[in-house]
């Protein structure tokens, strides 16, 4: 338990206050055990039950957890605390952020003339220019675009999606090994994960099924580019899920096509196959550039009328200087033809390393998208000992709630010269492990 924090309070808000005030500054942290309930009611002269009451808000809202008769502790990801990236050492390749490589991404063109607007834009949220373009983008790949929006970003709008749809305590399906982004924001929000294995073809079937039938309200999932497997649905996998979902026509089916336009695979989308609820996301960041903060969403009508109407009340709308600095962008030949060119390396890059490391005795993963996943029975063992070698990879474990042990290397910025490299040093890596922990 963690000693350097006294938690304070007289009742159930403010002790949870003081929690979450530890947590924000560090002086509690990930996998830190709170007191027992009796224990710390006994310090602060209240009732068991006020602290009860403290610690289910503290879970409720993704600050703490409980591991049953391990007590109540410190979500390792918790909602209340920022958790960035860690620093790549100075003299290491980074292989761990997940990035698409700089050489193809556009230089970004905002409007060279912006008039000052007069009054509000939420009666008109969306540039006409922009939605016909997001339309085309989406019916490309056969997704229905009768109803379009814009977001700011693909989790922004997956957050809005869950929490217009979903209450407190309510389940989300979400793939395993996921998104790692996801699997923090959904307990932020106040949701219950139920996790659903992943192969090479995406979600399990069986699985989702099992998922469905404990009565998960929402699944969450990506057609194409999963991290960090790179999974796809092929047309078969896509139509066992589509049986599947049909069965339970109230959930609402989120596909995150983040990696479009570079994934290096077919669409097969669940959003072309007429579901009733249904919402299809993509996001300019993977192909365009990090600081184009914007999505498209394709959904239902009931679902964009609810999302809509939560985004009116708030943000209102995307900016109309970055819809039009997208707008320029998605009808630009130009731009098109080096996305297209980044697609082809991403595809040339990631299938070397899968390949060098074969040719060691290594398996890995990675049919689309940016990354490559390699199962080891130890993550610290592989990541500390690739950092020795110069390689900066990141550990499975932000990636994981059930699912075995892995390291997920990006392989955008990997040269194929260099993979070969890359491929003796894991190798050589794996050896040593196994020496220390035995075979």
């Amino acid at each position: 338990m963690a000693t350097q924090y006294s938690i304070v309070g007289t009742t159930a808000k403010g002790i949870a206050a003081s929690v979450e005030q530890g947590v924000a500054e560090g002086g509690l942290g990930p996998g830190d055990l709170l007191p027992p309930v009796r224990r710390l009611a006994d310090e602060l002269g209240v009732s068991p039950g006020t602290v009860a009451t403290a610690y289910k808000e503290l879970r409720r809202r993704g600050v703490v957890m409980t591991r049953g008769r391990g007590g109540t502790v410190v979500s390792e990801v918790p909602s209340v605390a920022s958790r960035r990236p860690p620093r790549v050492p100075a003299g290491l390749v980074d292989l761990a952020g997940g990035h698409p490589d700089p050489a193809f991404l556009p230089d970004l063109r905002p409007p060279a003339l912006v008039r000052p607007g007069y009054g509000s834009h939420r009666a008109a949220p969306r540039l006409g220019a922009l939605e016909e373009l997001t339309r085309a983008w989406f019916e490309r790949d056969g997704v229905p675009a009768e109803h379009v929006t814009f977001a700011h970003g693909a989790l922004d709008c997956i957050a809005r999606l869950l929490s217009t749809e979903l209450r407190p305590g309510d389940a989300v399906a979400v793939e395993d090994p996921g998104f790692h982004h996801l699997l923090d924001l959904v307990p932020a929000l106040g949701l219950r994960m139920v996790p659903v294995a992943v192969d090479g073809e995406g979600l399990v079937p069986d699985a989702l099924r099992t998922a469905l039938r404990a009565g998960v309200r929402a699944v969450v999932c990506s057609p194409r580019g999963q991290c960090p497997t790179g999974a796809y649905f092929g047309r078969a996998r896509r139509d066992e899920l589509v049986a599947v979902l049909r069965e339970f026509p109230e959930v609402l089916v989120v596909e995150d096509d983040h990696n479009a336009d570079i994934a290096g695979a077919p669409a097969y989308t669940l959003a072309a196959a007429g579901l009733e609820r249904w919402a299809h996301v993509r996001t300019a960041s993977k192909h365009l550039g990090i600081d184009l903060r914007w999505a498209g969403l394709a959904c239902d009508a009931a679902t964009l009328a609810r999302h809509d109407g939560r985004m009116l009340m708030t943000s209102g709308w995307v900016s109309h200087v970055l819809q039009e600095t997208m707008a320029g962008l998605l009808g630009d030949r130009a731009v098109a033809e080096l996305v297209a060119a980044g697609e082809a390396a991403y595809t040339s890059r990631r299938t070397a390393l899968i390949d060098a490391l074969a040719g060691r005795g290594i398996a890995a993963v990675g049919a689309s998208g940016l990354n490559v996943w390699v199962p080891v029975r130890d993550e610290s063992a592989v990541v500390n000992g690739l950092r020795t070698r110069g390689w900066w990879v990141a550990a499975g474990a932000r990636f994981r709630i059930a699912s075995p042990t892995a390291v997920r290397i990006t392989t955008a910025t990997l040269g194929v010269e260099a993979t070969g490299r890359l491929a003796a040093d894991f190798a050589e890596v794996l050896g040593e492990a196994q020496t220390t922990y035995g075979g």
